[in-house]
């Protein structure tokens, strides 16, 4: 089995400017959405992968949907906040009979957050459509859980991105 620096050198994984954890764009569809912004992608994909010494992505969300695809390695587990504050706690991983899922989808407009279950490395795929773009994403502050979900504020807070 590869090491997690091994799959960072041979897939050429980065660290993550925003979420944590590293990728490397896979994927950009050729075909643009019509309308007013031409230059946005029908799709795009990455490989992401959170590992043991960066083991969770910041709270953030996407106005696009995306689909997490798990590949290698340990589970991940998502937490999953709707606008309305609901959550939903979904594991990404192999073991489909302990109720892990192979493939997970996150909804544009969700908040989301990713943790390492267990071991050195989880890696995954996502795909996002209408294509990812930086400006559609969107990074919580501690300011804006505490105003938005006052009451979730304690638990998302090791979630946080604090400069």
């Amino acid at each position: 089995m590869m090491t997690r620096e091994e799959i960072i050198e041979r897939l050429k994984l980065a660290p993550h400017p925003t979420e944590g954890g590293y990728f490397k764009r896979t994927y950009a569809s050729s075909l643009n959405i019509e309308g007013t912004d031409s230059r946005r992608k029908i799709l795009t994909s990455i490989y992401y992968m959170l590992t043991s010494d960066d083991p969770h992505g910041y709270l953030h969300k996407n106005k696009s949907d995306i689909i997490h695809f798990h590949h290698l390695g340990s589970a991940i587990k998502y937490l999953i906040i709707s606008p309305e504050g609901k959550i939903k706690e979904q594991i990404l991983g192999p073991d489909i009979i302990n109720g892990q899922l192979p493939q997970l989808v996150v909804n544009g407009g969700d908040w989301k957050v990713s943790q390492l279950c267990s071991g050195e490395y989880g890696l995954i795929s996502e795909a996002v459509a209408p294509g990812f773009e930086y400006e559609d994403n969107e990074i919580a502050t501690s300011e804006l859980v505490k105003l938005t979900f006052p009451d979730l504020a304690s638990r998302l807070d090791k979630y946080i991105k604090h400069s």
